[in-house]
């Protein structure tokens, strides 16, 4: 049965969530990175039974006013598994990440649920990074987004004998992340259904080796990129549901740019060795596009997602 909380109505906590961007090429369901475009939500426990929403940004007019929104299911799944009673919530959110794109918008809003639970139910329940890590993973189905969502930086995530796990290291100072958002979305299922389910074991080493130099490269090498960040397990085999992405993903490699599907696509994410290439690889995608590209010019997020108290300070 669940237990009364004094999460009373009225407590209030504030959520930020980084866009992630997820394999990095040779990574699959592996790796990940946190970006420093953010979903911002304030939260505000009302009286059981009452529900608000509010949304602006992406995805605004797509996502769901009522309990099945993502980020209030997220919320009721934190307070069942600690025992608690859902309140009612009043959830305002302004959506940066885009929405369908492949930079983590579901994981960012499980991410931000999970926070935001934890935020309300501060000094009653104590929630450790393994706690967050489980929640969030539950209502992914992975933990390659949801890793660096919660913690930033880039995350290596598996699933090991005591349910997800994460590392999290430190990019090098001189990687410079851009990524260009085409106007299509793109469905992840779709995405995944477009693999095959079994690899040739040259291939299964390929992709062992360049994800091995991968982390070398991120962390103390960026001038080995391109070669660390080759691939043969996905994105080939999705590149007939989106050939814009694929088309200048080429083009962008041809050019010596590290560049790579963002997750499940259509975006793409270029790891630059500088921040001042960056704008040569916004031009090559203006010329070799059909279609417009948004270019963000980011950097890692290395603090994670982070919820604070609005009348208490961070927790």
């Amino acid at each position: 049965m669940a237990t009364a909380s004094p999460a009373r109505a009225g407590r209030s906590v504030q959520v930020q969530v980084p866009a992630t961007s997820a394999n990095l090429g040779p990574g699959f369901d592996t790796l990940g990175l946190a970006l420093s475009v953010y979903d911002e939500l304030t939260v505000t426990a009302l009286e059981p039974g009452s529900l608000e929403i509010e949304v602006t940004g992406s995805g605004a007019e797509e996502i769901p006013r009522d309990a099945s929104n993502l980020v209030v299911r997220s919320i009721e799944h934190v307070y069942r598994d600690a025992g608690r009673e859902m309140p009612g919530l009043r959830i305002v959110a302004d959506n940066g990440v885009p929405h369908g794109r492949g930079l983590g918008s579901s994981g960012a809003a499980v991410t931000a649920g999970v926070l935001a639970a934890k935020g309300l139910l501060a000094g009653e329940v104590d929630f450790t990074d393994a706690d967050l890590l489980r929640l969030a993973t539950e209502l992914e189905g992975h933990p390659d987004n949801v890793a660096p969502a919660l913690f930033g930086g880039l995350t290596i995530a598996w699933t090991g004998e005591n349910g997800p796990q994460h590392k999290k290291l430190l990019v090098h100072r001189g990687v410079a992340p851009l990524v260009l958002v085409p106007e299509r979305t793109m469905s992840t299922s779709l995405a995944r259904s477009l693999q095959p389910p079994h690899f040739s074991r040259e291939d299964a080493v390929f992709n062992v080796s360049r994800t091995a130099l991968l982390i070398a490269a991120l962390m103390q090498s960026p001038e080995l990129l391109l070669d660390a960040t080759a691939d043969r397990l996905h994105q080939d085999y999705r590149a007939e549901a989106m050939p814009e992405t694929h088309t200048l993903v080429k083009a962008l490699r041809a050019a010596g740019f590290a560049a790579v599907v963002s997750g499940a696509g259509p975006s793409v994410l270029v790891l630059a060795d500088g921040p001042g290439s960056r704008q040569e690889a916004v031009d090559i995608a203006a010329a070799v596009a059909d279609t417009p590209w948004q270019a963000l010019m980011l950097a890692v997020d290395v603090r994670g997602g982070t919820v604070r108290d609005r009348a208490e300070g961070s927790t």
